[in-house]
C-alpha cells in the first residue's frame, strides 16, 4: 500500500556524507510492492516531479547569477552523469548520492530505497554545510520552500508512472 509523504528523523551517517552539515531533514514516502531502485527515484523526484518545482527552479537560477553562484549543477563533475540538474556522485540500486559544493554552501541529496519486495520505501535525505554569510543566508531563505519542494517531488514517486 502506498502512502503519504513524511517527515522524519534522518537515518544518516551526516559526518561521512557531508562533515560539518549544518542541515539535515529526510522524507519517506511508502511505495508498496512496486520494484524500484534509487536511480529510478531519483529520476522520478527530479526530472519527473511537478512543474511548479520546474518553475522555482529557474526562478532561483536567475536570482543567484548575479551572485556568481552556480544555477543547475554548471561546472560540477559527475562520475556517474546527472539527473537532472544533481550531479550523481555515487551510487547503488538501494542508494544514490547527488550534489556539490559551490562557493556558499555544499548539499547532498540522498535517496533510499529499502524494504522487503511486498512493502518497500523511499527516503530522500538532504544535507548543507554552508561555507560564509551568503550561505547562511540563503539556506535560510530557502528552507521553507525546500521542504514544500521535497514533499511535492516525493508525492509523484508513489503515483503509478506517466
Amino acid at each position: 500500500m502506498t502512502g503519504s509523504v513524511r517527515e522524519i528523523t534522518p537515518e544518516v551517517d551526516a559526518g561521512a556524507l557531508l562533515s560539518g552539515a549544518q542541515f539535515i531533514d529526510a522524507f519517506r514516502v511508502e511505495v508498496g510492492a512496486r520494484p524500484l531502485s534509487a536511480r529510478e527515484a531519483c529520476t522520478r523526484m527530479v526530472v519527473h516531479g511537478p512543474r511548479w518545482v520546474d518553475v522555482l527552479t529557474r526562478l532561483r537560477n536567475i536570482l543567484v547569477k548575479p551572485l556568481g553562484l552556480k544555477t543547475s549543477g554548471e561546472g560540477s563533475p559527475a562520475p556517474h552523469g546527472m539527473i537532472g540538474l544533481f550531479p550523481v556522485l555515487s551510487e547503488t540500486p538501494e542508494r544514490l548520492i547527488a550534489g556539490f559544493d559551490d562557493y556558499h554552501l555544499d548539499f547532498r541529496v540522498v535517496v533510499d530505497v529499502a524494504g522487503d519486495a511486498a512493502d518497500r520505501q523511499v527516503t530522500l535525505t538532504t544535507l548543507v554545510r554552508t561555507n560564509n554569510l551568503l550561505g547562511r543566508t540563503y539556506l535560510a531563505l530557502i528552507v521553507p520552500f525546500h521542504k514544500l519542494v521535497a514533499r511535492g517531488m516525493m508525492g509523484d514517486i508513489a503515483e503509478p508512472a506517466r
